[in-house]
């Protein structure tokens, strides 16, 4: 990859060494993807805001990257939303100690670097500008890619801060418009109404990757047979897909028509299909609590939910309503806030359901109109009982208490992979095989145990941050801990955030010894390279399938390439 002159200084650190390890971090990720130079970017999205997200991982990493004190962003850069409406805390009941103050630790460290504190994961709301961007937060840069004129791949939070700090990011995948191109079919056969219906649509697509499907930038489904689409169906459609790692999606009839395709299947979505997973996500027993906006919620979002209470009066604490502070200063203007106030509900700004750590002796089961939301509540996040519904049938929940009030039962988690089908076969005899390293890393050798999946991995709620434990339902290796073993996984899937998860458990001692990866992995490869955890990918066989879990095997960097041997089979 050739770098400029002033691009170089950077990496050498003649800029201070904020700016020479966000340097670090993109020439890595740069080469790993082919990428054959660094160009511009017009906005930077930042991730990573939540003290329950970010964890102990964001707060050291942020504390190390600031440390000299003397760099700035070198473009315009927003932020994602808080673990909290700082001007309701009290109100939100949250009863982890210190809360506030770590969350304003993270806020005045971004500040520091001259971040904008939006505390908005909606950043194309009145989006204005075009061009090619670094986005973090799934659903922003599935949105920004299908509805918007700016290009952005599927950062990492870590990405996006090493964009902002230097101006530049590779030149690959979702810049280009050759990867631009669809690469699944998806017929819907069934009439699409309400927001949550595109939203249970958008997850369900996600759900049916297969391992050998060829993905190399993540699932970009073209999607017939839908005949309306508005503002709010196109939020939730993008913001339930990127559940799964979609980057983008085209939309017939409603988003610009892709140049090409490579359609690994033809999948038809049917009304059955619709009416299954509604009767799946309806509530079975008492909701203590009704959100509403994951995304932060639109103006017209939170238009609707006041029609839906004006007039009514819900229990005090049972409905909180999320969105941007720019969407509630323009909803507070209108007298739309203090309708649903007035009501008995709960306005917040700067945060968001999925980041929030909810007071757990209090809420045991949420209900809410999101599928962004059910799949991280449900998660090791908060691990809290989540229901979906339309909204209108949140907000009947939220106004009688006792609607669902059967005697309270742990409910099972319904599988996440249920329907995703492992393609590994046991495998025997010698093998070794030849992949490639880090830029930044020049010399290792490690051996030990495999952990191997050819399912990706969502770090962020499905990964135990203390143990390194896999704790997803339905995943091959559920119940396996990572700590100590070489990580051998397609992917990242999932949050942004998962850096951080990472960063958190190689700081604690719970980390992988190394990370091996099959595809391009926008959110592992910058937590290895922060820290120069032996990273290896674009293997001459895919290990995935060539090593088995309980494998004892040797990897070794000489020169720029990886070579990985098998020492002894399971």
């Amino acid at each position: 990859m050739i770098l400029t002159s002033e691009q170089s200084d950077m990496l050498k650190g003649e800029q201070g060494s904020t700016k020479q390890k966000a340097m670090r971090l993109l020439v890595d990720l740069g080469k790993a993807a082919s990428a054959k130079r660094l160009i511009s970017v017009v906005s930077a999205h930042v991730s990573g805001v939540s003290p329950l997200t970010g964890g102990k991982g964001l707060l050291k990493f942020l504390k190390d990257l600031t440390i000299d004190g003397n760099s700035e962003t070198a473009v315009e850069t927003t932020l994602n939303a808080a673990g909290c409406d700082r001007t309701r805390f009290e109100e939100m009941d949250i009863t982890v100690k210190d809360y506030v103050k770590k969350q304003q630790t993270i806020l005045d460290a971004y500040e520091s670097l001259g971040i904008k504190l939006t505390l908005s994961c909606t950043p194309y709301d009145g989006l204005k500008i075009e061009g090619n961007a670094s986005w973090a937060e799934s659903n922003a840069v599935c949105f920004a890619n299908s509805y918007t004129k700016l290009r952005t791949n599927r950062e990492s939070g870590l990405s996006a801060i090493a964009t902002a700090i230097c101006g530049f990011t590779p030149e690959y995948g979702l810049l280009l418009d050759e990867n631009r191109i669809p690469n699944l079919k998806v017929t819907v056969d069934c009439d699409l109404e309400e927001p949550v219906d595109y939203s249970i649509l958008g997850d369900w697509i996600g759900k049916q990757i297969r391992p050998q499907w060829k993905m190399k930038y993540g699932l970009i489904p073209i999607i017939f047979g839908v005949k309306n689409l508005n503002g709010e169906c196109r939020k939730a459609l993008t913001a339930s897909a990127a559940n799964y790692g979609c980057p983008m999606l085209f939309v017939d009839g409603f988003t610009d028509s892709p140049q090409n395709s490579n359609s690994n299947a033809d999948i038809i979505f049917k009304a059955s299909d619709l009416r299954k997973r509604y009767s799946e996500l309806a509530p079975r027993d008492k909701v203590d609590l009704v959100t509403i906006g994951c995304p932060q919620a639109s103006y017209e979002e939170i238009q609707r939910t006041a029609r839906l209470v004006d007039g009514k009066e819900l229990p005090k604490g049972r409905l909180w309503v999320f969105t941007s502070s720019e969407n509630f200063a323009k909803a507070k203007q209108e007298g739309l806030v203090n309708i649903v106030e007035d009501a008995g509900g709960l306005v917040l700004r700067e945060t968001c359901p999925e980041v929030v750590h909810y007071n757990h002796s209090k809420i045991k089961h949420i209900l809410t109109n999101s599928m962004k939301a059910e799949h991280y509540l449900k998660s090791g996040l908060n691990s809290i009982n989540t229901s979906v519904m339309k909204l209108a049938d949140c907000i009947e929940h939220a106004v009688k208490p006792d609607l669902a009030d059967k005697k309270r039962t742990r409910r099972k988690t319904v599988n996440r992979l249920e329907e995703r089908i492992s393609i590994k076969t046991r495998q025997k005899g010698d093998l070794e095989i030849l992949g490639q390293g880090l830029q930044s890393q020049k010399e290792w050798s490690t051996e030990g145990e495999a952990l191997v999946t050819d399912i990706p991995i969502t770090f962020l709620g499905f990964v135990n941050r203390e143990t390194g434990t896999i704790e997803e339902e339905g995943h091959p290796i559920n119940g396996e801990s990572m700590t100590g073993k070489i990580l051998i996984f397609p992917k990242g899937s999932g949050s942004t955030v998962a850096p951080y998860v990472l960063l958190g458990l190689f700081y604690n001692g719970n980390g992988p010894k190394a990370i091996i990866n099959t595809d391009l992995d926008q959110q592992t490869i910058p937590a290895c390279s922060i820290l120069g955890v032996p990273y290896a990918h674009s293997f001459e066989h895919d290990p995935c399938q060539a090593i088995n879990t309980g494998d004892r095997i040797r990897l070794e960097l000489r020169n720029g390439d990886v070579r990985l041997e098998c020492l002894k089979r399971a």
